[in-house]
């Protein structure tokens, strides 16, 4: 096991490389509102999180991550632009013991500049690269924003892609959708069932039919959601070129600018995604500008996808075997959520410092 000393000076050089670097040091609470992260990431968070309730301000979360406090400080009261650095512990839940720590140091770097997004990408890619440097990390990178606008540039019902896109970041789940939405996999047989017997009568009869409601759904949002799922049942299926485009897009891995030739010709048959595609062309520019060898930096178009929901662009990691020694992403529309009508394009990242010092103590 790492000494904490060794890990607390390890956060420090980070914490001080980024001060170095144009960023404001920032802190944040640790108890947060369990509102916000519940309404921005849904009862999924509660499996990541420890929850308390306190008797004044309701129920409350352990810090889980920096990037949401972070976010509401600047919306609420930052400059234009802003670069900020943290340091300071998060707290995971874990459903079984294992190596993965429950409570660990995070040092992190966050840019909001609405002038050049690409180059905000990159600025923070490369000076994570220069950091970890030596520790013989593969770094990866990817765009989810390329996958979003690919669901939302296809032949189907505003439903089913928003359906989609809520679950992009659950790929088992979006699999299943989208072989259902294209024809390629039969509907459930429990699914089929359930659609026959609300086709063969008014939902307000089933309703009354099935006895004392339970829950805390009224009738007419019961009744809204039948209507909902004999609409979806009767949607013509996605085309089997879309369909295979976005089958295509989310295996594709390649050396970026291989990749980003095999984007252009995907943009052929989904032209919604050309303009996110030629933001991961400048993105490219804007890496060799800083030195980084794009020929050979690795781009998966599916990463990034299991991680918290806020990215919604560029996202990378640094990895050591399977273990993530840092990552980070662009999360444009989370600013505009916490910024109340005001929103402002932002990218940043977060390096584990008990893993850097752990290789370094290795080496």
């Amino acid at each position: 096991m790492t000494p904490k000393a060794s890990i607390r000076a390890e956060a420090d050089r980070l914490f001080a490389a980024f001060q170095a670097a144009g960023a404001v040091a920032v802190d944040a609470d640790i108890l947060l509102p369990a509102e916000t992260l519940l309404d921005l990431y849904g009862e999924d968070i509660r499996a990541k999180a420890y929850v308390t309730t306190d008797p004044v301000l309701g129920e409350m979360m352990l810090r889980p991550d920096f990037t949401v406090p972070v976010v509401q400080a600047h919306m609420a009261h930052g400059a234009d632009p802003a670069r900020y650095c943290y340091s300071g512990e998060v707290f995971r839940a874990q459903d079984h013991l294992g190596a993965q720590a429950r409570e660990s140091l995070q040092v992190g770097f966050e840019i909001f500049d609405r002038q050049a997004p690409e180059r905000a990408d990159a600025e923070v890619f490369a000076l994570f690269g220069a950091l970890l440097a030596g520790l013989n990390l593969r770094a990866v990178t990817g765009d989810i924003g390329i996958l979003m606008a690919a669901v939302r540039g296809i032949s189907a019902s505003d439903k089913r892609k928003a359906a989609l896109l809520r679950h992009i970041w659950r790929p088992q789940r979006f699999r299943a959708l989208l072989d259902r939405f294209s024809g390629r996999a039969p509907m459930p047989a429990a699914r089929a069932a359930v659609l026959a017997r609300l086709a063969a009568g008014e939902p307000a009869d089933l309703i009354a039919a099935a006895g004392p409601l339970i829950g805390l759904r009224e009738a007419d949002e019961i009744a809204a959601r039948a209507a909902t799922l004999l609409e979806d049942a009767k949607a013509a299926p996605i085309s089997a070129l879309e369909a295979a485009m976005l089958y295509d897009l989310l295996q594709l891995q390649a050396p970026a600018p291989a990749a980003l030739t095999h984007l252009r010709g995907i943009a052929v048959h989904l032209p919604a995604i050309l303009p996110a595609v030629e933001r991961f062309a400048a993105r490219l520019e804007a890496l060799q500008s800083h030195g980084v060898e794009v020929a050979t930096l690795a781009f998966e178009a599916s990463h990034g996808r299991t991680a918290m929901e806020y990215y919604d662009g560029f996202v990378f990691s640094f990895l050591h075997g399977e273990e993530v020694v840092a990552s980070g992403g662009r999360y444009d529309a989370l600013t505009a959520v916490l910024g109340q009508g005001r929103s402002i394009p932002a990218v940043g990242g977060i390096i584990r410092p008990h893993l850097v010092a752990a290789l370094r103590g290795a080496a």
